[in-house]
């Protein structure tokens, strides 16, 4: 596994200029959101700034995911909406062709993945109802990543539609278990869900994973919290994680610790990096030329 950082935990600089920062303090992945301020995928000159960070990415021998879960890129008043589950379909469909949107930036960087997520239901939508927008919304994403051939990793999240890992294998099995709709992970989020022990709830699942989200958080308080200062038990996670084959980025995510972010990276690689050492499939970041 490689220590990864979130763009969207990068404050007050340019995240091109934070890629060889990251890189010297050990990180070999970057999972970039997203978003106007860091890689805008509506922008009018976006294949210069896709070679762009192409080149940063290749310079500092980092791999990269792709993330969508911006607050206000599709609509400057309401966080995250359009969704997958917003009520107006024209709304849905917005998001999306911004999936596919992203899924083709995806390929173009070389991301390993495309991570998404279902969304919040913000009217009284019965069950039925739900699963239809749904899943009828990400059809034509899962047509276009197939196409494409990006896995996509779908990321349970406190409050939405699909919550927990068990809610994300009644979405697979609606689906017919397309095999490249795969798995993210935020071991917090699971923390915070009460799925509990993580490292039991997780491991059938684990050869699924696709990308995972570092975090630390409390039972019941969807709050990220630096590693170590919550209850997440992170050595046996990690073991779980291992046990499934799983070698790509622990991508710290700390949206509110963006200010202080050299302190965060700083802090999170010394306290991750030891724990990966032990593991049997740890693989350390190629060095740099």
């Amino acid at each position: 596994m490689l220590l990864g950082f979130s763009t969207n935990s990068i404050g007050d600089v340019d995240p091109l200029d934070a890629i060889p920062m990251l890189r010297s303090m050990g990180y070999g992945s970057l999972a970039i959101t997203l978003d106007h301020h860091t890689l805008d995928p509506f922008a009018n000159d976006l294949p210069a700034r896709i070679a762009r960070w192409r080149e940063a990415l290749a310079r500092s021998r980092m791999a990269c995911v792709i993330e969508t879960g911006a607050r206000h890129l599709l609509d400057p008043v309401q966080k995250h909406e359009p969704t997958l589950v917003t009520a107006d379909r024209e709304a849905r469909q917005r998001r999306t062709d911004f999936l596919c949107r992203a899924i083709d930036i995806a390929v173009d960087l070389g991301a390993t993945c495309v991570s998404l997520w279902s969304g919040v239901v913000r009217d009284s939508a019965d069950e039925p109802s739900i699963w239809n927008r749904l899943t009828g919304s990400l059809a034509p994403v899962l047509d276009h990543a197939a196409a494409r051939r990006m896995p996509l990793g779908f990321e349970p999240e406190p409050g939405m539609a699909i919550d927990t890992l068990a809610r994300y294998g009644q979405l697979l099995d609606r689906l017919g278990r397309p095999d490249h709709l795969r798995l993210t992970v935020d071991i917090g989020h699971m923390e915070c869900m009460g799925e509990r022990p993580i490292a039991d709830m997780l491991r059938p699942w684990a050869d699924r994973v696709v990308n995972v989200h570092v975090d630390d958080m409390l039972a019941c308080r969807h709050e990220h919290l630096p590693l170590s200062s919550g209850d997440v038990d992170f050595p046996p996670v990690l073991a779980a994680l291992a046990a499934g084959g799983y070698v790509g980025g622990l991508h710290v995510e700390l949206p509110r610790q963006s200010h202080r972010w050299v302190e965060t990276a700083t802090q999170s690689a010394a306290f991750l990096t030891p724990l990966l050492h032990q593991l049997p499939r740890y693989l350390p970041p190629k060095e740099s030329s």
